[in-house]
């Protein structure tokens, strides 16, 4: 149950940076570009990775040393976790607004 729980969370996470035009949900922006969405996206893998060692700790007691293959897999997976608010947001609503 846990791991669906974290993907699920991580799911959630990984579309923050899509969802509107504020900078962290704190600062209100006209209309946000691309590399702002895309260093929050780097920030939330960041926090995502500190969950999921909270998550290890919590259930084995221990942090497994890793290797730079593991940050390779867990970012391509951040990333395709992603994809629904890239789609949202670059596809989506301009078609939305082209129909209107």
């Amino acid at each position: 149950m846990s791991v669906w729980l974290m993907i699920g969370l991580f799911l959630l996470i990984a579309n923050l940076p899509w969802i509107g035009n504020r900078v962290f949900f704190l600062i209100p922006m006209q209309s946000k570009p691309i590399w702002v969405r895309l260093i929050e996206l780097v920030v939330y893998y960041l926090l995502s990775l500190l969950i999921g060692i909270a998550f290890e700790i919590r259930y084995s007691g221990d942090v497994y040393t890793q290797q730079w293959e593991f940050i390779v897999t867990t970012l391509s997976l951040f990333l395709v976790l992603a994809v629904p608010g890239v789609v949202y947001r670059y596809q989506w609503l301009p078609m939305q607004k082209k129909f209107r």
